[in-house]
């Protein structure tokens, strides 16, 4: 039987073979064109949504609501038979389009912020200013504008204006917090009383305002701590500098510009000249963002204060500094630039384990500074300082600076590790100049 049927199988296999070779060539060219219209489709699929979307979007979650609502009753009533059925989703349903009139219109306004002045300190009053002008041919009817500010919200109603009239209005912005507050974009508003319906045009781009830190005010000597803009004498020998320190054998691949001759001739032998290797200042603040530092928002404000004033009084000593928070390197051009940045410190968490690994990260493309100093808050111990001044090494000066409120000034020692606590900001003049 299994003899049989593989016989007829090998009689039958070409047969079979033409016939599906066949049936493929006859679909391919059908295939090709089913995949054109399926890619055709979901093209147009996909401008139609374009076209539709902005419309749908002018129906709000109470509008759908009361759609669906509508709808559905009236499709009962029908089928049912239910005239208080019918009559309920009739008055949705006209309530829908009676509130989508509100919606119908056309405006053409120049809208302006100002914000003066643009940067201040936390505390100082900023105001607003915010100008509606129409560029329609015709008398506009009255309109509402929404003005983001910061977390919250303006309101404001612009009357009717006739061509080219301009609409004013004024308003404070809150600084009592160190932050970067935007103000926009503004956006008219038309709709219904009801929310059924809410159609937003955007009128203008945002507008930055840098609430700084306050800062204390160092003294020119108090930068001593950092200043070095001829270089510094190092402990470590070289053999090509400018600061003279001993005399030596000469060694096979010594540089003969480096040989005394006078020497030389006197003893007879080949005599090198040393050198102290001088150094140029160059700092590195690190600021720490992770909130296992600090006690509270407080503390991490007055933080920020210490870091924002060490870096503008080097800045004004004109030296050559690096100033790193997490993710973030704070630039360094000139005072406002580094306030600016200030502006956007905010609490998180950090990705390093500990304040040396961040330190490794934070500096592992810079050059070695002459001068670290570590901003933080209470709940960096000297543990922490520690490991960061290992990290940088002897001949790297290292200074940690902990913002813990309301405690007492002090200046500790931990062998050539220096650890400034302050409880606020108006110590910090006082405990640099004893730092020097």
């Amino acid at each position: 039987m299994i003899a049989r049927l593989t016989a007829l199988w090998n009689r039958a296999r070409p047969g079979i073979l033409r016939v599906l070779v066949s049936l493929r060539e006859l679909l391919a060219p059908l295939g090709k064109t089913i995949w054109r219209g399926l890619r055709v489709l979901a093209y147009l699929v996909l401008a139609g949504w374009r076209i539709v979307q902005p419309v749908l979007a002018v129906v709000s979650g109470i509008g759908w609501l009361v759609l669906v609502a509508g709808t559905a009753s009236l499709v009962a009533g029908l089928v049912l038979g239910w005239q208080e059925l019918v009559f309920l989703g009739a008055t949705l349903v006209g309530g829908l389009l009676v509130a989508a009139i509100f919606i119908i219109g056309r405006a053409s306004f120049r809208v302006g912020i100002e914000l003066t002045p643009r940067r201040v300190t936390a505390g100082e009053r900023a105001l607003g200013r915010f100008t509606v002008q129409s560029t329609a041919p015709r008398r506009t009817a009255p309109s509402r504008f929404e003005l983001p500010v910061g977390q919250g919200l303006a309101e404001f109603i612009v009357p009717p204006l006739e061509p080219e009239a301009e609409h004013e209005e004024l308003f404070a912005v809150p600084t009592q917090r160190r932050a970067v507050i935007v103000a926009g974009p503004a956006v008219s508003v038309r709709g219904d009383q009801l929310g059924l319906f809410r159609r937003t045009v955007r009128w203008s781009d945002p507008v930055e305002l840098f609430v700084h830190p306050q800062i204390a005010r160092l003294e020119p000597s108090a930068a001593g701590l950092v200043r070095d803009i001829e270089g510094a004498v190092s402990k470590t020998v070289t053999n090509d500098d400018i600061s003279f320190h001993a005399l030596r054998s000469y060694e096979p691949g010594d540089a003969l510009r480096s040989v005394h001759w006078r020497t030389s001739a006197r003893t007879g032998q080949l005599m090198v000249k040393q050198f102290e290797e001088t150094r140029r200042s160059q700092v590195v603040l690190l600021f720490s963002t992770d909130r296992r530092h600090y006690a509270d928002e407080a503390e991490f404000e007055l933080a920020v204060s210490v870091l924002a004033s060490l870096g503008i009084r080097i800045i004004g000593d004109s030296t050559p500094a690096d100033v790193i928070a997490e993710d973030l390197s704070l630039r360094v051009h000139t005072p406002t630039t580094l306030l600016d940045d200030t502006c956007r410190l905010e609490l998180g968490s950090s990705r390093h384990g500990s304040l040396r690994e961040y330190a490794r990260d934070a500096t592992r493309r810079l050059p070695r500074p002459s001068l670290a100093m570590v901003v933080g808050g209470s709940g960096i111990t000297s543990r922490d300082l520690r490991g960061v001044e290992q990290f940088f090494g002897p001949d790297t000066q290292t200074v940690g600076f902990r913002a813990e409120l309301g405690q007492p000034a002090r200046l500790n020692y931990v062998k050539a590790l220096r650890i400034v606590t302050l409880g606020q900001l108006s110590d910090l003049p006082r405990l640099i100049r004893r730092i020097l």
